[in-house]
C-alpha cells in the first residue's frame, strides 16, 4: 500500500484537489499497482462554511480526514500555526508522499515541516516524498505572498508537476534538474470542465435577482482591500461600472470587513445596480462566471477559468516589480 496525503486550505487548493481524488479512485479501481491510501488535511485556512465545507459537497470530494481548523491570521502568524498543528500530523501519519498543490500558505507551511521532519525510527523512508503540483508559475513579483510560496515550495520539493510547458524554462533558470519537472496539465482545469454542465443547472442568478447583462467582481488581495486608498478608488470605479451595466459581488470575508472598517460598506448596498452577495459554492460561482459579460477579478485562479470559459477578463492587480523572461 503506498499512504499519499494531500494539503488543502483554500478555495484554488479544493478544486485542484477533486481532479486528484478522482485520479486516485480511478487508480484503486482499475490499476493492479499498489493501492492508494489517500488522507485529506484540510489546514482550515479558509474556514468560511461557503469558502470551504460547501466546496467539498460541490466537487464531491470526501470530507477531511483530518481539520487543522488553523483560521485567519497575517501570513506569519497563519503559516507557523499551520506548521505547528501539521508536525504531530504528520508524525503520526507518516505518509510516503505529500502533495501539495498551489502557492498558498498551507502550501509553504506543510512543505516546510515534511522537508525537514524525522520520521520514527524504523520507518521505511526518512521523510516523505514531496510533490508540489502547479509547480514553477512565475509572476517575478516578490511584493505577492504567492510568488514567495510558491519560490520556496519549488526549491524545496522533491518532484515539480507543472500546468504548462514554459515552466520548465522558469524552473531551468532557478537551477532546477530537468529530472525533477513533470509537465501533467492543470488540475484546476480539469475540475472545471468536470464539473461545467453540472453548473448550468444552478439557479443562483434567479435567487440574486440577475435579470440581466452584469459584471461579476471578486476582491480579496490584500493589496487592493486592506488600505482605504486602494480600496476606495475600486468602489468609485464600480460604482461608475453600475452606472452602464450590473455589477454582481461576491464579497469575500476579507473584503467585507475592509468595506465596513473604511465606510464604504453601505455605499455598495445601497446602490440599486450592484448585486451584493456573500461567498458562494464552486458551482453557483461557476454558473455566474460562466453567464457573465465581464469578470473584474484579482484572483490567479479565476483568470484561468474565464480563459478557458471564453469570457473577457479585467485583471486588479498591480505588478510593480513584474518583468518579462
Amino acid at each position: 500500500m503506498l499512504k499519499i496525503m494531500s494539503i488543502a486550505g483554500a478555495r484554488p487548493n479544493f478544486m485542484k484537489l477533486a481532479s486528484i481524488v478522482r485520479a486516485v479512485e480511478q487508480h484503486n479501481n482499475t490499476s493492479s499497482g499498489p493501492v492508494i491510501n489517500h488522507i485529506i488535511v484540510h489546514t482550515g485556512q479558509h474556514y468560511d462554511q461557503k469558502m470551504s465545507d460547501s466546496f467539498f459537497v460541490d466537487l464531491g470530494i470526501p470530507q477531511p480526514d483530518i481539520n487543522l481548523e488553523v483560521g485567519s491570521g497575517s501570513h506569519a502568524s497563519q503559516t507557523a500555526e499551520i506548521m505547528k498543528r501539521f508536525e504531530p500530523v504528520l508524525l503520526e501519519q507518516c505518509p510516503d508522499i505529500l502533495l501539495v498543490v498551489g502557492d498558498v500558505n498551507s502550501t509553504i507551511a506543510c512543505t516546510l515541516v515534511a522537508a525537514k521532519i524525522e520520521y520514527p525510527v524504523g520507518h521505511k523512508r526518512r521523510r516523505p516524498i514531496i510533490v508540489h503540483v502547479e509547480a514553477g508559475l512565475r509572476s517575478f513579483d516578490r511584493d505577492m505572498p504567492e510568488e514567495v510560496n510558491r519560490i520556496l515550495t519549488d526549491a524545496i520539493s522533491d518532484l515539480l508537476f507543472t500546468t504548462e510547458e514554459l515552466c520548465l524554462s522558469y524552473l531551468q533558470r532557478e537551477g532546477v534538474a530537468e529530472d525533477k519537472v513533470h509537465f501533467v496539465g492543470n488540475v484546476m482545469i480539469d475540475t472545471l470542465m468536470q464539473h461545467v454542465e453540472k453548473a448550468d443547472l444552478s439557479i443562483i442568478r434567479e435567487q440574486l435577482g440577475v435579470d440581466r447583462s452584469y459584471a461579476l467582481v471578486t476582491l480579496h488581495r490584500p493589496s487592493n482591500v486592506d488600505r482605504l486608498e486602494t480600496l476606495e478608488p475600486l468602489v468609485d470605479c464600480l460604482e461608475k461600472i453600475a452606472k452602464r451595466q450590473l455589477v454582481v459581488f461576491p464579497i469575500h470575508p476579507r473584503t467585507k470587513n475592509s468595506l465596513q472598517t473604511f465606510g464604504l460598506y453601505q455605499r455598495l448596498e445601497d446602490n440599486q445596480d450592484i448585486i451584493i452577495a456573500g461567498p458562494l459554492g464552486y458551482l453557483d460561482f461557476l454558473n455566474l462566471i460562466k453567464n457573465a459579460s465581464v469578470v473584474i477579478t484579482d484572483s490567479g485562479g479565476i483568470q484561468e477559468e474565464t480563459t478557458v470559459l471564453k469570457v473577457p477578463c479585467v485583471t486588479l492587480r498591480e505588478n510593480r516589480n513584474a518583468r518579462l523572461l
